[in-house]
């Protein structure tokens, strides 16, 4: 569970849905905002720099090549035999 810092309030999702302007105002400058629904926390407002970055995704570059000769010379004669052995 997160841990929630001192800087943190808690709304309803109607009640913050009619301020969000303010959450928004609030969180520029600082503080987070945890929204409810039914009693459970379902989303936050939160400063931006309070997020991490995403981790960048690592490009495919590398694996190019790793299924050389798994379908055989010509992929598509492999595909369209394995086709042809599941309308059987």
């Amino acid at each position: 569970m997160a841990r929630v810092n001192v800087h943190t309030r808690t709304k309803g999702a109607e009640e913050a849905r009619k301020q969000l302007p303010a959450l928004v105002a609030a969180a520029a400058e600082g503080r987070t905002t945890i929204i409810t629904k039914h009693g459970r926390a379902v989303a936050a407002v939160v400063p931006v720099d309070s997020i991490a970055p995403a981790k960048q995704q690592s490009p495919i570059t590398p694996i190019v090549g790793t299924g050389k000769g798994l379908w055989g010379r010509d992929s598509t004669q492999s595909i369209a035999k394995l086709r042809d052995e599941w309308s059987r």
